[in-house]
């Protein structure tokens, strides 16, 4: 009779905790488009996608509840200004910024240690010439998305980013790849998709660069 009880209560356990599996899953997977319906329970957020709202509002004291919060989307809301809140958002790996107004992003940005990956495209307006420091970026970044952003060049603390795996710098104005890029010993796949690199450069540069790292993947 015990053991009877023994194996229902395994099976009752089992089913608690693939129940619960579920529901933790259906979570995490949810997207939330409206910050007054993801500040409801903030816990519980873990996908905010405010994209397309024109210059949305968060609350200040509101950035500090999403504890759990790992995706986070701007894109095309024309926000002047990127708020320094931003950086009390702990498990944040995912960031898009795209297509707003700002000229530079906060310093609190490097708070974010999770980031993983961050998009800036078509960001004209931001503050990028190869003397710069105004990114602020996250040194544990691994994708970096920098498209449509008229780009000549890159600021030298792009090279500071030693983890970076994967950056896209298609449809900028790049007429060579800058000869620092060999300092990022970690690149597997460098976008250069239309640029004005001459097609001959591309060759010879392709070349020293798939030498220097093999297994790397670069995009004309």
């Amino acid at each position: 009779m015990k053991s009877i009880i023994s194996i229902f209560l395994l099976v009752m356990t089992s089913q608690i905790v693939t129940c619960q599996t579920k529901t933790n899953s259906k979570t995490k997977h949810k997207e939330y488009t409206s910050i007054e319906e993801a500040l409801k329970n903030p816990e519980k957020v873990y996908n905010l996608n405010l994209s397309n709202q024109n210059n949305v509002v968060v609350p200040k004291e509101a950035w500090a509840k999403f504890t759990n919060l790992e995706t986070l989307s701007f894109r095309n809301d024309h926000l002047k200004e990127i708020p320094q809140e931003i950086g009390d958002l702990p498990n944040l790996k995912v960031l898009d910024l795209s297509g707003n107004d700002f000229t530079v992003l906060p310093q609190s940005l490097r708070k974010l240690n999770h980031l993983e990956e961050l998009y800036l495209n078509e960001e004209k307006n931001l503050f990028l010439n190869p003397n710069s420091t105004a990114l602020n970026l996250p040194l544990n970044l691994k994708i970096l998305h920098l498209e449509n952003d008229a780009l000549k060049n890159l600021p030298k603390e792009i090279y500071e980013l030693k983890k970076l795996e994967q950056l896209f710098l298609n449809d900028n104005n790049f007429i060579q790849i800058p000869k620092e890029m060999n300092s990022l010993k970690n690149l597997k796949q460098l976008d250069f998709h239309n640029n004005k690199i001459p097609q001959q450069l591309q060759q010879q540069q392709e070349a020293l660069l798939l030498n220097q790292n093999f297994g790397f993947k670069i995009i004309f």
